[in-house]
């Protein structure tokens, strides 16, 4: 289970070291093997390969007929991309998910469960800003009556 905001600089190549509270767990449960894709938020998402697979899966069933249905696949599916975390930690965030995402020197890791997000730094304060909206336009239906 991913939980928290962690910032993190990539390296001049282009590395993420994955903080050390994930390692263990990533190692033991897909041994270092991740999925990172594209997100039309314009982050990144970074599946455990396990956790990946069926969402996959689910995707590759859905009819290619519709055309908002085959955007997605081509989103997600096409531009997932398989990585290994190396003996520091760390993996490659190849060039063209880099600039799908805006991402410079200063990301933000977020944990989202069963994944993790990848965001520009700047870009994650701006949906921060965009999440402390709602209490400008009242809370969305589904969460009245929802308590923390």
């Amino acid at each position: 289970m991913f939980r928290g905001v962690t910032q993190l600089s990539l390296d001049a190549k282009g590395r993420l070291a994955i903080p050390a509270r994930y390692r263990s767990e990533l190692m033991s449960t897909c041994s270092g093997h991740l999925i990172v894709t594209v997100d039309p938020s314009k982050c990144l998402l970074i599946y455990p390969q396990p956790a990946w697979e069926p969402i996959e899966q689910k995707l590759n069933n859905l009819s290619s007929f519709d055309t908002v249905t085959r955007n997605l696949q081509r989103l997600l599916v096409g531009n997932a991309c398989d990585v290994d975390m190396d003996a520091a930690g760390r993996i490659l965030v190849s060039p063209p998910l880099r600039q799908f995402a805006g991402l410079s020197k200063d990301v933000v890791l977020v944990g989202q469960g069963t994944k993790l997000e990848l965001w520009d730094e700047a870009q994650w304060n701006l949906q921060i800003e965009i999440a402390m909206a709602f209490k400008d336009s009242g809370m969305p239906p589904e969460l009245e009556g929802f308590s923390l």
